[in-house]
């Protein structure tokens, strides 16, 4: 992907033009610009050299807007500057955490994460609690079926199972937010962005957001013969309130 800035030339053109190209057509329209790395981690990378360094001030702010733009979500910029913070320092860290909820102060995980919010989930509806949004992310017809889903907080979908002749099942992919996967007799998994879970055909289970948070992750249908889901009983209040 092509970066582009302007910001030397509009800066500094006149002042020092070398400096200006050199930061507009080299580093971000070289190296920033580059595949060997995603935008999101060199994001990542960059915001972590510039908090270890002590250079929080617009470029940095400017840094945060770059990177929640390249995909890294609140609850990941928050690990990665706790993290830090070992290694930088802690009022580096303190600095840098003051612009960063500012940056991050109007996304709460509704927005979908990383790969957006799609639209509301109305063709399965009957089988959520609370309001859900899908956004397909391949074409089934072309290749496996991927879709991210994003729960508001306490919404959760029904009891159910994936089932196949041969083959299925379903992967998720935990991308942002919050949230909770259990199966039938088992007790419930705690899930974060980068959290991954394999549910083999079956296996009665449910999933769905916290109560205090917005969560997101992408479904994968594994591929199989004659595969179906079998929808059961709601996920009651009471058995939902009592997970901590």
């Amino acid at each position: 992907m092509k970066v582009k800035q302007t910001a030397g030339r509009d800066s500094l053109g006149e002042f020092a033009p070398k400096f200006a190209q050199l930061n507009d057509d080299v580093l971000f329209g070289e190296v920033w610009s580059s595949d060997a790395l995603p935008l999101k981690t060199r994001s990542m990378l960059t915001v972590t050299t510039l908090v270890s360094k002590g250079l929080i001030d617009s470029s940095f702010q400017y840094h945060l807007q770059t990177a929640k733009a390249n995909g890294v979500t609140k609850s990941e910029m928050a690990e990665l500057l706790t993290h830090v913070a070992f290694y930088a320092g802690w009022p580096n860290a303190w600095t840098a955490f003051r612009m960063a909820k500012d940056v991050y102060k109007d996304d709460d995980g509704k927005f979908g994460g990383m790969f957006g919010l799609g639209e509301p989930n109305t063709a399965y509806a009957k089988y959520f609690i609370g309001n859900s949004y899908l956004k397909p992310l391949t074409n089934p017809k072309q290749t496996v079926f991927m879709a991210n889903v994003t729960f508001e907080p306490k919404c959760r979908n029904n009891w159910h199972v994936h089932k196949a002749e041969q083959g299925g099942g379903q992967i998720l992919l935990c991308t942002d937010g919050c949230g909770w996967y259990q199966e039938w007799g088992k007790p419930a998994q705690k899930l974060q962005a980068g959290d991954v879970v394999y549910i083999p055909t079956g296996v009665k289970h449910w999933h769905g957001a916290a109560k205090d948070s917005w969560f997101s992750h992408v479904a994968v249908e594994c591929p199989g013969v004659k595969t179906s889901n079998e929808w059961l009983e709601p996920v009651s209040d009471e058995h939902y309130n009592g997970l901590e």
